[in-house]
């Protein structure tokens, strides 16, 4: 049996197979989303490709949905990032960029493999540390200069279960996975933060200072739960 496997942006990986004894095109969706064009021995494999697009809107019908986790070909990642994967059937090992504001990820499996998906991760996430890097210290020093906040330090870093936090020495840590959260929501942390250089608790006075810099700070902090500190397919 002869086979070629090709990538079509719109439907991803699909595997062309040429048997003999087989007289018409047949399509195939498995349970795990793999599509398989089944094609006579003597047909070129550009019919199966052209067969293929013919058929994409009942392809993407049935092809398994997405978890929220998944990442796909031009999710955003961060607020400058998109995803851009290149199926290299000659790749040796999938590899990883970052080049301007695209995320490549090159591979000889398909962007759905589990392998394929925790390189994406672990790439969007030296995306997120270099984008927050650069935006996140100048926005706290901003809001800072603003309402009239002091603070001593400011570090980024990967936290599993919280968006910041503030120690005794006015130290400012704060989760690079906040370049995943609307900028409304990232400023209602760093805010919150900042409150923290005067008040280290959750006291009355806190809240008090902190619906000042921050109006309308109860509505977002119920909007905030809604997300967590993780890299996920944002169109």
């Amino acid at each position: 049996m002869a086979q070629k496997t090709v990538w079509l942006p719109e439907i991803g990986e699909i595997v062309l197979s040429k048997r003999s004894g087989t007289k018409n095109i047949r399509l195939s969706v498995s349970a795990a989303g793999k599509v398989r064009i089944g094609l006579p021995a003597w047909a070129p494999y550009a019919a199966g490709v052209n067969f293929a697009k013919s058929r994409t809107d009942w392809i993407k019908q049935h092809l398994p949905a997405a978890t929220d986790n998944y990442l796909n070909h031009g999710s955003r990642i961060g607020k400058s990032y998109r995803l851009s994967y290149i199926f290299d059937p000659g790749a040796s090992r999938t590899s990883t960029r970052l080049v301007a504001q695209s995320l490549r990820i090159t591979s000889h499996l398909p962007l759905s493999h589990p392998s394929v998906q925790t390189a994406a991760v672990k790439a969007g996430e030296r995306a997120l540390r270099q984008e927050a890097g650069l935006l996140l210290p100048r926005r706290l020093a901003q809001l800072a200069s603003k309402n009239n906040f002091e603070y001593k330090t400011v570090r980024i870093k990967k936290m599993v279960s919280r968006w910041g936090s503030c120690s005794s020495h006015k130290g400012i840590t704060l989760n690079f996975f906040l370049m995943q959260l609307p900028w409304e929501m990232i400023d209602y942390v760093l805010l919150h933060e900042l409150v923290h250089t005067r008040h280290l608790n959750h006291s009355s006075r806190f809240w008090s200072d902190f619906d000042q810099a921050y109006p309308g700070a109860k509505q977002t902090r119920r909007l905030l739960k809604q997300y967590r500190p993780v890299i996920n397919s944002v169109a």
